[in-house]
């Protein structure tokens, strides 16, 4: 009898509320999963020894007389003798895989089997119960069952919920976090003044209905969706689909109810009398890349364009990457290869670019005036239905058994009164039986707003993927959120009124010591703001921001003014003029072989592939763009203006900017500083005339008495510059 095991990465998996006793799914699951299930689990091809430890049926199979797991008998399973084996050809893991189990894991594997071997359900495919919230002690922190959970959590590490932030960075996070945009002088006074509950409930109320909410929160999803205003590939040619973009927007801002984002997403076009709005939000699906270089197969991209769908659908709201069975079955996920290609043949019954001419399409008049051709999902009619094959090792040339359309057996089963298409299945996500998406959707929010999702893993709620961190609170707001008739401003506002959202984001040395990365939420999180509202912020506090919602996209400046594609022609780079210049970051052409350099620098998606979560790095190349972009720049420029509008003397006008930045008072310190730095830049700028005029930029001067020279207003730029580029202006804290 063989065993053997694959090399794959070991997840951080967080402290669970697994009693006395082992948990499978805490305890056992993740040693498993991270060592043995690769080359023992539901992949039948590559299965070593016939053997696999996945299943209960499995893993106590007698073979050659011996099972890898003996119930109740962990000397005479097969399983502990290879794992504290000394011999290196018996030992497993195997030594040329380069991990092995140490002590500890052995050890929860021994007491597992000695009390009984139990198997459960991997936690995520059980669906959600309401749990009860839990009373706490220190009940006057307490404004939401939030709280409850998470401080019953802090209480097992001897820590609790931390006071709440200064009111100012409070409102400020806030609005950061519902807006993308920095909150008013307004706001942030009248909180300040009366930091009470009803306040600030009220300003979040007024976030949630400016239209900025919409364009934050789109912006989200356009990753997941994987928009892009290019086609992709090496040829990358334009796409007009930035009318779906503002569908998104506008169904942020109305509160579209997120069962109906769904629906009329996958499938509005089959809705009874789907309207001209239903139809465009289609265009979800026709984000994919396509490829139309010549000598190219079209039924080839199209599998893939079709495979790309089926496996977006299943990531964006389960949670699952399914597209690991395109080839083989699911090494580690119940997903068999032959249930791949029956959820396939859902996505496989839609009109398609089957030779080289444009996609399905929809007239769409745009607010510009003109007609454009926006491309859109259309199911072919019953007489066209394709038929769906199994592709052998995922070959589109190679076909297999003909399959029908289906979901995997391990989920919510497909109620027989749906229709076997896209809109069944978008009703089939929604469906209240359904485990996964609504914790994967509440869970996407609270990545967004805290820095981690209670699942680390946004993308993989898979045996691969992170534990939750707080298994009962995820479930709570799950239930909440479906219960709510999916009402996505009432999951927010929820959030953000509990105290654990308000929070302040100071940490003590114990803190930092027994939850190092703010994992179970023992204070305020601290991290940078993500590549739109580094830029859209700089614009907003200077005064040049243009608010303006919906319309093609625009073309700020840009270091790469060519662009060279394979065979044809280069594309230029042609600067918008006017306010489109300063328009908010999820207008930006987003091209997707060459995304902006801002944006890129600073962790955008490139939006090829969804992307449900980004990754945050850090790099010298970030301060470099924040210091010298040219959208920084004018920003500082336009600020400087400003700032000698908006005092008497040197100090004043310092301390206005510093105001309009930071939204709080600088110290003398502070202003002592940034003067220093005023009067050597000056002095620099006199001495060089010409330098200070390109420095001063060209915004008008007007009522600034005496009227500054260029020096004075270069000088003041790099001031309101280095305002910008302060840790706390860049930092949602």
């Amino acid at each position: 009898m063989i065993f053997r095991c694959l090399p794959v990465l070991l997840f951080a998996a967080g402290p669970a509320f697994a009693g006395s006793g082992i948990s499978f799914n805490y305890d056992v699951r993740p040693i498993l999963s991270a060592n043995c299930i690769g080359c023992h689990g539901p992949d039948e091809e590559e299965r070593g020894g016939d053997f696999r430890v996945d299943t209960f049926e499995g893993a106590t199979e007698l073979r050659d007389g011996a099972a890898g797991i003996v119930p109740g008998d962990p000397d005479s399973s097969e399983v502990m003798k290879r794992i504290t084996s000394d011999d290196p050809e018996f030992r497993m893991p195997p030594a040329d895989h380069g991990h092995s189990l140490n002590d500890k894991q052995i050890g929860i594997l021994r007491k597992w089997i000695q009390e009984g071997a139990e198997y459960e359900t991997h936690w995520a495919f059980v669906p959600p119960v309401m749990p009860e919230v839990p009373e706490v002690e220190d009940a006057g922190r307490v404004r939401s069952p939030i709280d409850a959970f998470v401080a019953t959590r802090l209480r097992t590490l001897g820590l609790q919920l931390s006071a709440d932030a200064d009111p100012r960075i409070l409102v400020r996070r806030v609005a950061l976090d519902l807006t993308g945009l920095p909150p008013s002088a307004e706001m942030v006074d009248r909180f300040a003044t009366d930091p009470s509950d009803r306040n600030f409930e009220q300003i979040v109320d007024e976030l949630l209905a400016s239209p900025a909410y919409g364009e934050r929160w789109a912006a989200v999803w356009l990753d997941v969706a994987r928009y892009a205003d290019t086609i992709g590939y090496a040829v990358d040619g334009h796409r007009d689909i930035w009318p779906w973009r503002d569908w998104v927007i506008d169904a942020y801002n109305r509160n579209l109810p997120f069962d109906r984002f769904t629906i009329e997403q996958l499938a509005g076009d089959l809705l009874p009398d789907a309207t001209e709005s239903q139809i465009l939000a289609t265009a979800f699906h026709r984000n994919t890349p396509s490829n139309t270089e010549g000598g190219t197969n079209d039924e080839e991209f199209r599998t893939i364009a079709v495979k790309d769908r089926a496996g977006v659908t299943f990531n964006a709201w389960m949670g699952v990457t399914m597209r690991c069975a395109e080839c083989h079955t699911h090494k580690y996920d119940p997903i068999s290869h032959t249930e791949y290609y029956a959820f396939l043949d859902f996505f496989n019954q839609t009109a398609d670019r089957d030779a080289q001419d444009d996609s399905p399409h929809m007239q769409w008049k745009a607010q510009d005036g003109k007609t454009r051709k926006v491309p859109v999902m259309v199911a072919l009619p019953e007489s066209k239905r394709r038929e769906t094959h199994i592709n052998i090792r995922g070959n589109f040339m190679q076909l297999g058994d003909r399959v029908t359309a289906g979901v995997p057996e391990a989920f919510n089963p497909f109620p027989e009164d749906l229709p076997r298409n896209r809109l069944g299945v978008a009703k089939w996500l929604m469906a209240d039986d359904n485990p996964l998406t609504a914790r994967v959707t509440v869970n996407r929010f609270w990545g967004r707003l805290f820095g981690l999702g209670i699942v680390e893993t946004e993308e993989d709620f898979g045996i691969q993927g992170t534990l939750p961190s707080h298994p009962e609170l995820l479930d709570w707001l799950a239930l909440r959120f479906r219960d709510s008739g999916w009402d996505q401003k009432a999951l927010l506002k929820t959030i953000v009124l509990s105290s654990t959202y308000r929070q302040s984001s100071v940490a003590d040395s114990e803190r930092l010591e027994k939850d190092p990365r703010n994992q179970f939420l023992s204070r305020g999180s601290r991290f940078r703001l993500s590549a739109e509202m580094v830029r859209d912020q700089a614009l907003a506090v200077s005064g040049l921001l243009d608010r303006k919602l919906h319309g093609p996209p625009v073309y700020p400046p840009n270091p790469i003014k060519e662009f060279v594609a394979a065979f044809t022609a280069p594309v230029v780079w042609k600067e918008s003029a006017g306010g489109d210049r300063y328009r908010r970051a999820i207008y930006t052409y987003m091209r997707r072989t060459q995304p902006h350099p801002l944006f890129d620098t600073f962790d955008t998606a490139t939006r090829e592939v969804t992307s449900l979560r980004r990754f945050r790095t850090n790099t010298p190349l970030q301060s470099f763009m924040t210091l010298n972009d040219p959208a920084f720049i004018e920003a500082a420029q336009a600020l400087a203006v400003e700032m000698l509008r908006n005092g008497d003397d040197d100090a004043s006008r310092i301390a206005y900017g510093y105001r309009r930045v930071m939204l709080r008072d600088a110290s003398r310190e502070q202003i002592e500083t940034f003067a220093g730095l005023l009067d050597d830049t000056l002095a620099e700028y006199r001495a060089s005339p010409e330098t200070a005029k390109k420095m001063a930029g060209a915004f008008g001067r007007d009522g600034i008495a005496p009227p500054p020279d260029d020096a004075t207003v270069a000088a003041f730029a790099v001031v309101a510059n280095v305002m910008l580029n302060l840790d706390g202006f860049l930092t949602k804290s």
